[in-house]
């Protein structure tokens, strides 16, 4: 008799397909959360795996803080016309315009906390009743608390405390009116499995993954990306160097590491050496102990 082995990685995707053909099955109108990260990547990948040769049935939502990288903003229209699939645009700019929002002054100015409200807003314009997101439990401690299907109030908010149990994988995807729910299939894959999956299946990303040069500065511990969004301080002076991204968001508070790894094979050889968390390089994550799960208790992703 025949044996049928998994490896861990097969484990871990019949798992996500597995959630996302739950999502598929127990809500009206689900969403992806698309960032054009490596996550939402696998995410969006997964997806095209578990419905095929269908089209992926989930719109694709994306809030722009415009002050995103350029090369993910390309990356992400090219891979909506090539899917052929619905893409939202929550716009962070629009929500300052019409007073929904503030807009941060200060040297460490970032919009990335508005996010929230332009998310919220959006979930509820187009009646979204669950985002799926790439949230991984490995990345940072308040995320570790998150279930497969994230139980999210009328308001948006989440509360660690109220969350359904997830026995034996059966998901209770029931909500009031008003409420909705963040569902993450990748939960339980790492950093390393995310980069090993990519690798095998031979998934596209963006360039910022690969290392190249770069003009940085050296700012809150890490190489902060010059562009337009940010103001060079008189201490700190503009150089030239070879960095990628461990993980992409808002422009602004996105730090780089100096990496010569500009394949995939090197990529997972740096990580599986790394002794930072790819969130280490976040501005945003730095701000308190807390600063995550504050967020996302207002309605964060």
């Amino acid at each position: 008799m025949s044996k049928y082995y998994l490896n861990h990685l097969k484990e871990l995707e019949a798992e996500a397909i597995y959630v996302l053909r739950e999502v598929f099955a127990q809500f009206e109108n689900p969403a992806i959360l698309f960032s054009g990260g490596k996550d939402s990547i696998v995410v969006t990948h997964l997806a095209r795996k578990a419905f095929y040769p269908a089209k992926i049935p989930f719109t694709l939502f994306h809030v722009d803080t415009g002050h995103n990288f350029p090369e993910t903003i390309k990356f992400r229209d090219d891979l909506v016309e090539e899917l052929g699939v619905k893409l939202v645009v929550g716009s962070v700019e629009r929500s300052i315009q019409e007073g929904r929002v503030r807009e941060e002054t200060g040297k460490d100015a970032s919009r990335n906390r508005l996010q929230t409200t332009t998310l919220l807003d959006t979930i509820e314009e187009n009646g979204f009743d669950v985002c799926i997101g790439g949230g991984r439990r490995d990345e940072e401690k308040a995320r570790a608390k998150e279930r497969f299907f994230s139980h999210r109030d009328e308001f948006g908010q989440w509360d660690p405390k109220n969350q359904r149990p997830e026995l034996w994988n059966l998901f209770n995807g029931k909500h009031h009116p008003g409420e909705h729910f963040r569902a993450f299939p990748i939960s339980n894959w790492t950093e390393m499995d995310v980069w090993q999956y990519i690798l095998n299946e031979n998934i596209a990303i963006p360039s910022l993954y690969i290392a190249h040069e770069r003009d940085v500065i050296w700012r809150n511990n890490t190489w902060l990306p010059v562009s337009e969004h940010i103001t060079i301080r008189p201490e700190e002076q503009m150089e030239r160097k070879m960095v990628r991204f461990r993980t992409l968001g808002d422009i602004t508070i996105t730090g780089g590491i100096e990496s010569d790894a500009d394949t995939l094979e090197k990529i997972v050889a740096e990580v599986a050496a790394a002794r930072q968390t790819e969130r280490g390089n976040r501005a945003d994550d730095k701000r308190s102990e807390t600063s995550m799960e504050d967020r996302k208790r207002e309605g964060y992703f």
